[in-house]
């Protein structure tokens, strides 16, 4: 757990509540938008976890939530620019794999000064994916190599990598954003399934916190993909570019006060 064995009962009760809580906030918003990890991430380290270890942790229990997204999508998925699926799936397992293990060789103080910056990247992907789409257009043979670099950031850090996907998929796919919702929500959980394997392995993983952030994300994510269904996409963007917005600046000042 994440609460030092001094704790009181209360102490524990409430740490489990706010894991479950923040669990469930972080699950919906990776099935409407993307970004939990901008909501686990600091709870966790909040809670006492070493941040590599927190960004495992909470890999690891946002994993269902995203599969519980992908299983209210399954109706949706659909090819992005007409490249087989399976392609695509493989390029990206590929490179969460690569991304996991650049995680692994990174020393904890270097991930934690590196923290505010991924936040910082993962918050300006949110702010310009729009104008992206309107003005540029890339060519389908770039599609499969930025796949796997996303692959790459989605196992090593992964905040706001499902809006980084379906920014660069909107470069090349015209098709509407909402109707990439479910490949991409599918994606980000491969690269995240093939990274859990190596956190777990390598015994980065605080497993009760990932239990109850994963309980919480996995009613998040179900209840987030049927919302995402329903609300205007230029309501949900704009709850998440603040919630980013506001953590990236708080880990700013964390670090470097």
């Amino acid at each position: 757990m994440c609460h030092g064995p001094s704790a009181g009962h209360g102490r524990a009760v409430d740490n489990m509540i706010a894991l479950i809580i923040a669990g469930f906030v972080a699950g919906a918003m990776n099935a409407v938008a993307g970004g939990g990890s901008f909501v686990t991430i600091p709870v966790l380290i909040a809670l006492g976890l070493p941040s590599v270890s927190a960004n495992a942790t909470s890999c690891v229990a946002l994993w269902p939530g995203g599969v519980a997204s992908a299983t209210a999508y399954r109706h949706d998925l659909r090819r992005v620019a007409d490249l087989p699926f399976s392609v695509m799936l493989l390029v990206t397992l590929a490179g969460g794999a690569a991304g996991a293990a650049l995680l692994l060789a990174t020393p904890e103080r270097l991930f934690d000064a590196a923290l505010p910056w991924l936040l910082l990247v993962a918050t300006i992907a949110l702010v310009l994916a729009p104008r992206l789409q309107a003005q540029f257009a890339l060519p389908h043979r770039a599609l499969l190599a930025g796949q796997f670099l996303l692959g790459v950031y989605g196992g090593y850090y992964g905040g706001a990598v499902g809006l980084m996907m379906l920014a660069m998929w909107s470069l090349i796919d015209r098709t509407d954003i909402k109707a990439l919702a479910g490949v991409r929500t599918l994606m980000v959980s491969a690269a995240n399934g093939i990274a859990i394997l190596a956190f777990a392995l390598a015994g980065l993983v605080d497993w009760t916190a990932a239990l109850l952030l994963g309980a919480g994300a996995l009613g998040g994510g179900y209840a987030g993909a049927r919302l995402g269904q329903r609300l205007a996409p230029t309501i949900v963007r704009a709850a998440t570019l603040a919630l980013c917005a506001a953590i990236t600046l708080a880990f700013f000042i964390r670090t470097y006060r």
